[in-house]
């Protein structure tokens, strides 16, 4: 394994992205606990789509306009509606702290919201073959993904214990609240509408 993949990877996980969105909003509504089951949830969608990649169907999503697009979509969708959950602050999308929200369904929120993105196993393809030394196989790649998502639970949760450190001082000023809850909100339109262009 070597040096210039395990730093190519944590610069890939720590720009900020959808999970990582995710994971803040998590972390802000329901404290570490929350952050950490977010973080899973994200790593999960992570190895999921490395399977994909690994398995040739991106390959398919590439050269499959139709199911690109289905895919896209449905994620294009379930971004928007996040974003309006979020600026709503409402259900167990709500930044503010409110009923406590079981651990399975942040998990599978943060499946759902990164394994709608088909831009993903696609980058997965272009992106680890080029770390594979020459003749190497199935083994190989395996172990390069297994690093990419170990590296992602890691900084996830460095993000989450980040969040959770200043949590009570963010609860404590409506006004900070307020602004959090936009950004977030923004963040998650601003993603939807990348996703929306993006092509094949």
């Amino acid at each position: 394994m070597s040096w210039d993949y395990l730093l190519t990877v944590l610069i890939v996980c720590v720009a900020p992205g959808l999970g990582v969105v995710y994971t803040l909003s998590a972390t802000l509504g329901g404290g570490m606990r929350a952050g950490a089951w977010a973080s899973v949830g994200c790593t999960i969608a992570t190895i999921l789509h490395m399977l994909v990649a690994m398995a040739g169907l991106a390959a398919v999503l590439h050269t499959s306009a139709v199911l690109f697009q289905a895919v896209k979509l449905l994620g294009v969708a379930y971004l928007l509606w996040t974003a309006w959950a979020v600026l709503q602050d409402r259900g167990n999308m709500a930044v503010r702290p409110a009923a406590p929200v079981s651990a399975m369904r942040i998990l599978w929120r943060g499946v759902l919201l990164n394994l709608l993105n088909p831009k993903l196993p696609l980058f997965f393809m272009a992106f680890l073959p080029q770390f594979m030394p020459a003749g190497s196989g199935l083994g190989a790649l395996a172990r390069l993904g297994g690093i990419f998502s170990l590296v992602t639970l890691v900084v996830f949760l460095g993000y989450a214990a980040l969040a959770a450190s200043g949590r009570d001082a963010l609860l404590a000023s409506d006004r900070a609240m307020a602004w959090l809850r936009r950004a977030f909100a923004a963040s998650f339109a601003a993603l939807g509408l990348k996703l929306a262009l993006a092509r094949a």
